[in-house]
């Protein structure tokens, strides 16, 4: 590639060394500052743990690095604003361990890595409490090699610190244009610039990705939850009707129960004020046949004895009569 043509091609690193990181190329083979060299001792020595921080949280595949932000803007405002771009699943906004006051940086997790990719691409240099924020991926987690500023590392930097750091997105290599030591790069386990490969400015890098597997594992244990969670509320759903319905037949069966047990109730006692009933009237009906036979018997009676008591009249008159009619022939005879 020409000298001419390098001039506005740009890369990014893939994996951070904080020698390649001070060099504005990417090409330089010694530290050109004390920041430099330390972040240099720190790699080397293993001081800095990327994933040994108990205060990270979440996907760092949905997760961006949001900086540049106003000492003003507070989690709710970052919140609001990142809400364009998605769903928000946490957010954390750096502050100092003592005053507590915003270090003008946070980290900002999506539900989806689809959204976070959105925030990446969309809210790169926009306004938040009139400051213009920079937006990367969480490179803490995800760029292999990776020192913070504070211990010399990071990308970016002021002009005035003379402490610039390249082969980030706000400030990505230049393609070089002097002869690249790729054996001394090599020695120092710098990747080398990646000749015939360059970028333009305007082209976006693009975030590291999950592996397909375990996206795929991810998206499939996802989609089963979901169904597991469907089958589980479908159930739920008609064990709760069936429950219903069954509290219901009880409550029905219970009411006809109870409907026939007082119906069978009042026909009992109808039964029984029928029985009473029929039972007064036989009584009734008896005592008046017996009154009736009793009174009857007591006419006959009454007759046969007038009838018995007329024969016993009618005799002794007949037989006063034959006496007197015997009496007068005897006194006839004693006359004559």
């Amino acid at each position: 590639m020409s000298t001419s043509s390098n001039i506005n091609s740009v890369f990014y690193a893939e994996s951070y060394h904080p020698i390649q990181a001070g060099s504005i190329d990417g090409t330089d083979i010694l530290p050109h500052d004390n920041a430099v060299y330390r972040a240099l001792l720190c790699s080397n020595a293993s001081l800095y743990d990327p994933v040994g921080d108990p205060k990270l949280i979440g996907d760092p595949y949905r997760t961006i690095f949001v900086g540049r932000l106003s000492p003003l803007t507070t989690e709710h405002a970052l919140y609001k604003a990142m809400s364009k771009y998605g769903r928000v699943k946490n957010l954390r906004l750096v502050r100092h361990i003592v005053t507590g006051a915003s270090r003008g940086y946070a980290f900002v997790e999506f539900e989806t890595e689809r959204e976070m990719r959105r925030a990446y691409q969309d809210a790169h240099h926009s306004i938040i409490d009139d400051a213009e924020i920079i937006v990367d991926y969480n490179r803490q987690q995800l760029m292999p090699g990776w020192i913070p500023r504070r211990l010399g590392g990071g990308f970016g930097g002021k002009k005035e610190s003379g402490q610039l750091r390249f082969g980030g997105r706000e400030r990505p290599f230049r393609a070089p244009l002097r002869p690249i030591p790729y054996e001394d790069l090599e020695k120092l386990g710098i990747h080398p610039p990646p000749e015939g490969k360059y970028m333009s400015r305007f082209q976006v890098p693009s975030p590291p990705r999950k592996q397909r597997k375990s996206v795929e594992k991810e998206e499939y244990s996802h989609k089963r939850s979901s169904a597991e969670r469907e089958e589980f509320s479908r159930e739920s759903s008609s064990m709760e009707r069936d429950e219903h319905k069954t509290i219901a037949r009880g409550q029905q069966e219970d009411s006809n129960k109870r409907s026939f047990v007082e119906e069978v109730h009042q026909h009992g006692k109808k039964s029984s004020m029928d029985r009473a009933e029929c039972s007064e009237k036989r009584i009734s009906t008896e005592r008046e046949d017996h009154h009736r036979k009793c009174s009857v018997d007591r006419e006959e009676h009454s007759h046969s004895r007038s009838i018995a008591e007329g024969v016993e009249i009618s005799r002794k008159r007949s037989s006063r009569d034959n006496k007197e009619h015997t009496s007068k022939r005897h006194k006839h005879h004693c006359t004559k």
